[in-house]
């Protein structure tokens, strides 16, 4: 299932990407129904930062989840890529148990908008699943657009701080 979301902050892109691609940040954000994220890995090689993290879901899941996993937990590894030079990045994200039957990924670009910034974002979710794969996107994406939103707002307390 295809979305999108825009974002508005008070700063500079430059100053947008940086905290995107510190992973203190996400570690110190706190998300509905996800646990603080483990980090995996993080650097940076030119003018692109990587950061790589471990979420687990830990609010109260569909039936039909449940059934799906079984007694598995729902985790996944988040990527987030920034190229500082212009300004884009992308988010990909996997789950741990079986990334081909639940991944997602999104582009975003972070635009100079009169000293502040906007970050419009474009990806896609699915979830690999014959027959409730669509009903289950439907379900998801509503909550991944509102974390989306939550990370945005936090990003820009940071920023004004």
């Amino acid at each position: 299932m295809r979305f999108q979301a825009e974002h508005h902050f008070h700063a500079p892109p430059s100053a947008v990407a940086a905290v995107l691609s510190n992973p203190d940040f996400y570690t110190g954000l706190d998300l509905p129904d996800l646990s603080r994220p483990e980090t995996l890995e993080h650097h940076t090689e030119g003018a692109t930062s990587t950061v790589r993290m471990r979420y687990e879901f830990v609010g109260s899941l569909d039936p039909l989840a449940r059934r799906l996993l079984g007694n598995r937990r729902l985790a996944w590894v988040q990527e987030i890529s920034i190229d500082h030079g212009a300004n884009s990045g992308q988010l990909t994200f996997g789950a741990d148990a079986d990334p081909k039957r639940l991944h997602g990924s999104a582009e975003f670009v972070l635009v100079d908008d009169l000293g502040g910034t906007i970050r419009r974002l474009s990806g896609e979710l699915v979830v690999a699943v014959p027959v409730i794969g669509p009903r289950a996107e439907k379900k998801i994406v509503p909550g991944l657009l509102r974390r989306l939103d939550i990370e945005a707002e936090a990003v820009d307390r940071v920023l004004e701080s």
